[in-house]
């Protein structure tokens, strides 16, 4: 596995593999490596020739008071992730190799990034697409890989890569969960045992809604109320938002039909945590 810190080289790499018809996945992260990243490589080795896998912890998507500085930081322990997993290549730029003095230029998708998540954390999806684009640009993929847990992350980039031309497809796989539910995060490791279970209310009233659908019920009101009160029953959650919506515009949803997206963003103790389903996907 190569290990690449600079843009230039990391475009050589590409595009001799690109000349030379290989397709390249590419699973961008911020490291903290779990097995949610690792079914996305996984994937990536079974449908291209040649995998790159980034680590850049981007400020740009950080707010003032979020977690930017005690962001886990484990790069040797990582690499050793991405190099059992069959890792090609290693993108590992520093801050000022993405963003040199004097960078001016970013990126927004309009009518999408103010919603949801974007909500409570304003500049966020500004500082994704932003970086999501660089990497594209350097890495030249064939294929990029996103979980589903960051639906919202993921309509955005789809969005944007379709806007901007850009020759890369997007493929969005299935949240990998916890034994107990909790879908997989670097953050989860914030979490106190306590914090833990109240934080399994999240995918247990994803699981009731759910169920709320299958048995018939139609009205988006009356699922959010009982998401919201279960979540509500559990002392150290704080439910920032719960929403019922279109899985392409994120525009709320009165009736539910089709294909849509419930999610849900929770504080738990300190820890922000997000989560969702599809229904009729």
């Amino acid at each position: 596995m190569k290990i690449v810190c600079g843009i230039k080289q990391m475009q050589e790499i590409s595009g001799k593999l690109r000349v030379c018809g290989k397709g390249i996945g590419f699973v961008p992260t911020m490291g903290a490596l779990h097995a949610g990243h690792l079914s996305l490589i996984a994937q990536a080795r079974r449908d291209c020739d040649f995998v790159v896998v980034s680590i850049f912890i981007n400020p740009l998507q950080f707010g003032p008071q979020e977690d930017f500085k005690n962001y886990p930081r484990v790069f040797k322990q990582d690499a050793a992730i991405c190099r059992k997993a069959g890792v090609d290549c290693l993108f590992y730029p520093g801050f000022l190799e993405m963003y040199p003095q004097e960078y001016k230029t970013y990126v927004i998708v309009e009518g999408l990034s103010d919603k949801l998540c974007g909500k409570f954390r304003p500049g966020h999806f500004r500082g994704v697409a932003t970086v999501v684009a660089k990497l594209f640009n350097i890495v030249s993929p064939s294929i990029a890989y996103f979980g589903q847990k960051d639906a919202q992350q993921a309509v955005i980039i789809r969005k944007m890569a379709t806007d901007l031309n850009l020759p890369v497809r997007i493929k969005v796989m299935p949240t990998l969960r916890e034994q107990d539910g909790l879908a997989m995060s670097s953050r989860n490791r914030y979490l106190t045992p306590e914090q833990r279970q109240d934080a399994l209310s999240l995918s247990l009233s994803l699981k009731l809604a759910r169920a709320l659908v299958k048995s018939g019920v139609k009205d988006s009101s009356k699922v959010i109320i009982a998401i919201r009160q279960l979540l509500g029953s559990k002392q150290k959650v704080k439910i920032e938002y719960v929403s019922i919506v279109n899985v392409d515009t994120l525009e709320p949803l009165k009736k539910i039909f089709g294909k849509c997206l419930i999610c849900l963003a929770a504080r738990v103790g300190k820890t922000r945590l997000i989560d969702n389903i599809l229904i009729g996907s």
